[in-house]
């Protein structure tokens, strides 16, 4: 059978390339869609104008550059290469996920799956686009954890045996569409937040490429999620709700921990 044709939208985190990366191995890629974010509207701006918009994105870009700065992501999905797509030479940079440039490289490429792995909440006709359907991978497990941070989210209520990543189809509300899987990365003691997200992200690479093969071949994957479950927005963590994460954790939040990892399919046969 010949290789299924995709197209990627990809974030620029590294856990993202890598994900890319294995996606890129099992498909014909034809296009790989990163944004540069710089597109504004009154709308937009507006938003970001609202005092709990303006405290979250403070606090989380003190957090992330905190995070980030240390490069333990970049050497744990890379090692000591640096973090890179290896198909660059695919890259369209747009201002937006919807600008309408993207839907015309979906419109002229005819790819048979675009696969998501990092994006702004995407829009309109492009939903529509991707002969297989439009598949996103959410850090989290749907339909518990929508929306952001949902590793963290699990932590925080207490139930690490809920930390882990959803394949999925995308539709026009937020990480609502048909689950293909679950891939729960497994979580021991020494676990924290990074550690989980990032083996999640390894672990559902795997299963992303398959998931791919297998639409691509015509077999039926995802079911309704269902119920709706919680939407967690950015705004909703905030620096005070870190910090309770934080002592939990000092105090043995993950002491005797012990979940192993786990890879549940859903099929419309088997639903």
């Amino acid at each position: 059978m010949a290789r299924p044709s995709a197209m990627l939208i990809c974030g620029r985190h590294p856990r993202h390339l890598y994900v890319a990366n294995r996606i890129c191995q099992s498909v014909d890629p034809v296009v790989i869609v990163q944004e540069s974010g710089q597109r504004w509207s009154y709308q937009k701006v507006r938003s970001k104008l609202r005092p709990s918009e303006i405290a979250a994105k403070v606090w989380r870009t003190l957090r992330d550059r905190r995070r980030y700065a240390d490069g333990r992501e970049a050497r744990f999905f890379f090692g000591d290469a640096p973090p890179r797509l290896d198909r660059h030479d695919l890259v369209k940079v747009v201002p937006h996920i919807n600008d309408p440039e993207v839907v015309e490289l979906a419109r002229r490429h005819r790819p048979d799956i675009i696969a998501v792995m990092g994006s702004s909440l995407i829009k309109g006709e492009l939903l529509r686009m991707g002969r297989r359907g439009i598949v996103n991978l959410h850090g989290g497990i749907n339909p518990h954890y929508r929306g952001s941070d949902g590793i963290f989210w699990a932590l925080y209520e207490g139930k690490p045996e809920m930390a882990g990543m959803t394949v999925h189809f995308i539709d026009a509300s937020i990480d609502t569409g048909d689950i293909i899987a679950h891939v729960l990365p497994g979580v021991g003691p020494d676990d924290d937040e990074m550690t989980i997200l990032w083996r999640g992200f390894r672990a559902a690479a795997e299963v992303y490429a398959e998931a791919i093969q297998r639409l691509a071949a015509g077999e039926p994957l995802g079911v309704p999620i269902g119920e709706r479950g919680r939407l967690f927005l950015l705004r909703h963590r905030t620096a005070v709700r870190d910090a309770e994460l934080a002592l939990r954790m000092r105090r043995g939040l993950m002491r005797g921990v012990s979940v192993r990892p786990e890879t549940r399919w859903f099929s419309p046969t088997h639903a």
